[in-house]
């Protein structure tokens, strides 16, 4: 953890894609609020996290929502024998990315494009993007798996889309503060995608742009929108809520296709009439914006033993999947199929819980700095519009 005011702010704008500076706002957005900042108005019931003055709230429902990230991923390659556990993915794919996607809008809402904004988008998302996608691309062919796995920037390999898409994502922001109707011209947009099945691989823009509702819906949000999911009536709605899509998700387990949760296929491609996926898309985002309140609405808002983990999950996300395709590539979950059975989940889901942990730890993430927080400051020219006053 840093213990510098600048730095911990720095480094809650890696973790969520928070700017470093934002032009003067009203109090109810300012950037300061929005990353839970030094400066930044506590809701009430939640306490600005320790010396670091971050939102506790904020880095919990990070934290909590990798660990489902990285269960899911644990989940992928042992569930087809057992219908409780594909429901459980189904569901957990259903708000896990989109949720993370949400909280990334909701911090970008000050980013403009200026020199030290878009400096920290290369050092902070494509810098890790280029990376690890290099990474991923010769851990599937050193383990056999895919021995002619070529290596592109162009074509994300396994979880580094997202890094691929929070690029794009980010610097489409300024548009969409000047739209009138975002939302609804970015839902426009995700349909458009999913009836285009030429759209093609690179940079995973199918994924990118049925994905862009969530992250344009988290510009629109302001801090007491998250307040208002914390009110105790919302919890209290949200346990019938959960019973009935436990129920639902048991029944569709065997008859729906998880192409619908990933995002990455055309309807064309999934095969069903265009009516009957446009209306599947649209529902989809319902339910995931309802499942992503219900999961906001549990979230621990005051400081907890997860909070200082929650600042380092672009460690465990961009780690964990290592873990995930050794455990396949490497025949750990052919050589163990009582990992299949319901004991045998319950131990995979707590031990990836555990590694995933772990991996969001201080130690890792220092040890990861150079990648993920980097300065470069010898990689950029000096704006003046820039500097601090004391420099000129």
């Amino acid at each position: 953890m840093f213990h510098a005011a600048h730095a911990s702010r720095r480094a809650a704008a890696l973790d969520t894609g928070e700017p470093e500076t934002a032009p003067a706002t009203p109090r109810a957005t300012t950037p300061a609020s929005a990353a839970g900042g030094r400066n930044s108005p506590s809701p009430p019931g939640r306490e600005p996290s320790g010396e670091t003055g971050r939102d506790p709230f904020f880095d919990n429902a990070k934290y909590l929502a990798i660990v489902l990230v990285a269960v899911a991923h644990a989940w992928e390659p042992v569930m087809d024998g057992s219908r409780a556990a594909r429901a459980l993915y189904m569901i957990v794919y259903t708000f896990h990315m989109p949720a993370f996607i949400l909280v990334s809008g909701y911090f970008s809402r000050s980013y403009q494009g200026r020199p030290r904004q878009l400096r920290r988008l290369l050092t902070g998302i494509a810098l890790p993007y280029a990376v690890f996608e290099v990474a991923y691309s010769l851990f599937a062919r050193w383990s056999g798996h895919n021995p002619d796995q070529p290596v592109t920037l162009l074509d994300p390999y396994y979880l580094t889309w997202f890094l691929a898409a929070l690029f794009v994502w980010r610097l489409t922001t300024p548009l969409w503060r000047i739209v009138r109707r975002p939302l609804p011209v970015a839902l426009a947009i995700a349909v458009a995608a999913a009836l285009t099945p030429g759209i093609g691989a690179d940079l995973n823009l199918q994924r990118v742009l049925q994905f862009l509702p969530f992250f344009v819906l988290g510009l629109a949000l302001g801090p007491e929108h998250f307040q208002m999911v914390r009110r105790p009536e919302v919890r209290l709605m949200s346990l019938p809520l959960l019973a009935a899509t436990a129920a639902l998700a048991y029944w569709a387990a065997p008859r729906v296709g998880l192409d619908w949760f990933f995002r990455s296929s055309s309807i064309q491609e999934i095969g069903v009439p265009w009516w009957q996926g446009v209306a599947m898309v649209l529902g989809l985002f319902g339910a995931a914006v309802v499942l992503t309140a219900v999961f906001l609405a549990w979230v621990p808002a005051r400081r907890t033993w997860m909070t200082s983990l929650g600042a380092g999950t672009i460690c465990g996300y961009l780690l964990h999947g290592f873990l995930a395709k050794a455990g396949d590539w490497l025949g750990f979950f052919d050589a163990n199929p009582w990992l299949g059975g319901p004991v045998g989940l319950v131990v995979l889901s707590a031990g990836m819980a555990v590694a995933v942990t772990l991996l969001c730890t201080p130690p890792v993430r220092r040890l990861l700095r150079p990648v993920t927080e980097p300065e470069l400051r010898w990689a950029f020219r000096r704006d003046v519009s820039d500097l601090r006053p004391g420099d000129r």
